[in-house]
């Protein structure tokens, strides 16, 4: 009952814990993150109701770890980690619950690192640092992917020669932990849409969009790859890949030119010209920084009428994310186009960021969302021996 549980969610700047009790239903004891890795980085650490931000030294993830590491030790109280959850963004075809993390799980993890390089790699490397801190730990991982598993084989396959849909080329959808928390916690706070049809916007730094038809996935705007979909911090969104021969042909670009390009130099970023952060794009005069603004609200409005149509309807949707959580503004110009969905935006209550933000027959939520918790829950059920 003493021991404790460790998550890890490390991305491409950043690395993100939170620590629990060992428990049925594990109580988190702290959380926070090691941010801008490799440019500014700080630790954000959150305690109970308390918090603080201070610069620290972290080149790469493992540095990061090992000041996460450092921080946290006290809060252990002398007890041991007994299980380490991470988030892995791509499980692959076959995953659609959490697996311990073997060496042959990691080995097969691993091929999937082009698919995922803004965090695969980083996320394989998080397993490794934590197997040398806690070499007694069970190691777990849990999967981005999993929770889009069961979708209709119209909604997975690509109308390119059948083969490669057998090889794994495929569409898998991403941000599953978030998906599967803020589902969940819809229902419980909302049993009157237990068995409904909900449309879920996750709008970060990485965005996406999922259909939900009685708790179930049936449609992400992500595919193949993180990189499809609504355009995201630097990543490009949804793109006709004629550009990409056109781009090969003419400008002699290569893979890795046009991976870096698609990952690194696109989205907000490559739209306005000005910066990646939504933030600084709403607080700009920039005629760049504008345009940018309108193109990420046109295009998440555009996938929301999407899923309705693949739902055929929609009795709730949902923002979760940072700036699903934190932008009244964005919000707003998303949903006041939505009359025809049966959405009645409630600016007042959008601007104080309240839970339900509309007035309307279809309720729209804010709900913060949480993957720590889903990681721990999953390890804790791993940790407790079957009756």
């Amino acid at each position: 009952m003493g021991q404790r549980i460790l998550t890890v969610n490390a991305g491409s700047s950043s690395v993100k814990f939170a620590l629990y009790k060992s428990a049925t239903s594990p109580e988190c004891l702290a959380r926070g993150q090691v941010q801008g890795i490799g440019s500014s980085p700080s630790f954000k650490f959150k305690k109970g109701g308390s918090g603080a931000t201070k610069p620290v030294d972290a080149k790469d993830q493992d540095q990061a770890l090992d000041v996460i590491l450092s921080e946290i030790t006290p809060l252990l109280d002398g007890q041991e980690v007994a299980g380490v959850g991470h988030r892995i963004v791509h499980g692959g075809p076959l995953r659609a619950t959490p697996a311990e993390l073997t060496e042959d799980v990691l080995a097969d993890l691993a091929t999937f690192n082009p698919l995922a390089p803004l965090h695969q790699p980083h996320n394989l490397s998080a397993v490794e640092a934590a197997k040398r801190a806690f070499p007694h730990a069970l190691q777990i991982g849990c999967f981005d992917t999993a929770f889009h598993r069961n979708h209709p084989w119209e909604n997975d396959i690509y109308a390119i020669p059948r083969k490669y849909y057998k090889q794994g080329v495929k569409r898998y959808g991403f941000h599953g932990l978030s998906y599967d928390y803020v589902s969940h916690q819809l229902v419980r706070e909302h049993p009157e849409l237990h068995g409904k049809r909900i449309i879920m916007c996750h709008l970060g730094s990485g965005a996406s969009i999922c259909a939900v038809n009685n708790g179930v996935s049936i449609s992400s705007s992500m595919g193949f790859s993180p990189l499809d979909g609504i355009p995201m911090s630097t990543r490009s969104g949804h793109l006709d890949p004629g550009i990409l021969l056109y781009l090969m042909e003419t400008e002699g670009m290569t893979a890795k030119e046009l991976t870096h390009m698609l990952y690194y130099d696109s989205g907000l970023l490559g739209l306005s010209g000005i910066s990646h952060d939504m933030q600084v794009l709403e607080n700009s005069d920039e005629q760049g920084a504008k345009e940018a603004v309108e193109y990420f609200v046109y295009r998440v409005r555009r996938e929301i009428g999407a899923m309705a149509a693949t739902l055929s309807g929609i009795d709730a949707l949902v923002f979760c994310g940072g700036i699903g959580e934190n932008s009244p503004n964005i919000r707003l110009q998303i949903i006041e186009r939505l009359g025809f969905l049966g959405i009645t935006p409630d600016a007042e209550a959008n601007a104080q960021n309240a839970t339900r933000i509309s007035k309307g027959p279809t309720p729209v939520f804010v709900l913060p969302t949480d993957e720590e918790q889903v990681i721990a829950n999953a390890v804790a059920k791993a940790l407790t021996p079957a009756h």
